[in-house]
């Protein structure tokens, strides 16, 4: 039995087929074009799906990453930052397209499993995925099972309150953790210091560059950065108790977090005593289309 995985993404629909022994026997992106609409999504999926298919010599089990979670209760999607997918039954939809059955999981859960299968969490039993890029997200894997929770929300911590009446969130309420830790937020954050323009990249890249008075800034942006994403991370260590988070996503790759920022977490735990290791992803952007041919 081969496993065909697809991550739909805000800008590419990957597809892989791997064998029964995890190796890579095809792989395609083709443009998400969300402008497009939600019909022509579903038809990209079902068609690239089919394409694989026909290239598998025996049959496959199918998994799909995708942006927001499916409602227990309606089978919709819903949190999605693919808007035009709210409130539609995607997965109905694809099924009905393909004559089969599918799996379907949220980006987050999708690189949960995969770091948990294939990736840096390999020997741990309860793994916490965290994504921290255009937005903040989390997966849990439990003995290499994603657990969903109740109301499929388990591992949303970029939704945790941290700041009461803090910043707007698009979510409708204030003081989330994803505005204060995000990419967006933390290029939005640089902004209103400095009064300039720039990318989360190069805020990082040229920090050893800058000029005494902006250097000040720069100390109070990352010392901002580090509190925040202490905090955050110390509040999911004292409800879950992991084995291991890993991180992902753009944000994952500031280098200070895995000193300073993991310093500030178990300042911040519940505990005398702390040790959970806090991890860089092994398998980058990859993770999404491995996790869901894995699901």
């Amino acid at each position: 039995m081969n496993r065909l995985g697809i991550d739909l993404g805000g800008t590419k629909i990957e597809g892989i087929l791997l064998d029964e022994f995890g190796n890579t026997l095809e792989r395609k992106r083709v443009p998400t074009n969300r402008i497009n609409g939600y019909k022509y999504i579903v038809d990209e999926i079902v068609a690239l799906i089919k394409e694989l298919q026909k290239l598998s010599k025996t049959d496959s089990t199918i998994g799909i990453c995708t942006p927001g979670a499916i409602s227990p209760n309606t089978g919709f999607i819903k949190n999605s930052n693919t808007v035009c997918l709210i409130d539609k039954p995607f997965k109905e939809d694809i099924e009905s397209g393909l004559k089969c059955e599918i799996n379907m999981e949220n980006d987050a859960n999708c690189f949960a499993i995969a770091e948990a299968k294939l990736g840096i969490a390999k020997e741990y039993d309860v793994v916490f995925g965290v994504i921290i890029g255009t937005g903040v997200g989390g997966g849990i894997v439990i003995n290499r099972k994603v657990h969903k929770g109740r109301m499929a929300i388990a591992g949303e911590w970029g939704h945790h309150t941290l700041f009461p009446n803090g910043n707007p969130c698009y979510c409708g309420r204030k003081g989330c953790v994803e505005t204060y830790i995000s990419g967006p937020s933390l290029e939005k954050r640089w902004t209103e210091l400095t009064n300039e323009t720039k990318s989360l990249q190069n805020i990082i890249a040229v920090a050893e560059r800058l000029s005494t008075d902006v250097k000040k800034v720069y100390l109070q942006w990352k010392q901002e950065l580090i509190i925040n994403f202490g905090l955050a991370l110390a509040n999911v260590i004292d409800i879950l108790d992991p084995d291991v988070i890993v991180l992902g996503g753009g944000v994952s790759n500031i280098p200070f977090l895995y000193d300073e920022g993991i310093k500030s977490v178990y300042h911040n735990v519940f505990s005398n005593e702390v040790d959970t290791p806090i991890l860089k992803n092994e398998l980058g952007d990859s993770a999404g289309v491995f996790g869901a041919a894995y699901l």
